[in-house]
């Protein structure tokens, strides 16, 4: 037996402005929502493929960088194209300590959470 990725949780002050972003940046769509916060994810929903993603309310959620972060790739456009959209959409470059020579950007989401844009170009997963 073993076990698979179904979701991640993401701590948070603003769900419905996360889940715009994460939205938009993922091509998800809303699964659910309580007053505990939003579940977002593929159109087909949870327990496929993809995990789903959990946009948690917790107030004062904490500023520290997270242990985890999310890398995501572009699937339709080169990365420089998607780095502009993905700045467009409210995230903001972030400085980790990198040399100026890596082949991803380090990047935060409206909330502060860091994540990587990726150079490689993944196909779209079929609908």
């Amino acid at each position: 037996m073993s076990c698979r990725l179904s979701e991640l949780v993401l701590n948070c002050d603003d769900p419905e402005a996360l889940s715009r972003f994460w939205c938009a940046v993922l091509d998800y769509v809303e699964l659910g929502k309580d007053e505990d916060g939003i579940e977002i994810g593929p159109a087909s929903g949870f327990g496929g493929a993809t995990p789903t993603i959990i946009l948690a309310r917790v107030p004062h959620a904490e500023a520290q960088p997270l242990r985890l972060h999310l890398d995501v790739n572009p699937v339709d456009r080169d990365q420089d194209a998607e780095l502009e959209r993905l700045l467009a959409l409210g995230a903001r470059p972030a400085d980790v300590g990198q040399t100026g020579e890596e082949s991803w950007h380090v990047l935060q989401d409206p909330e502060g959470n860091e994540f990587c844009l990726l150079r490689s170009r993944l196909e779209p997963l079929a609908g």
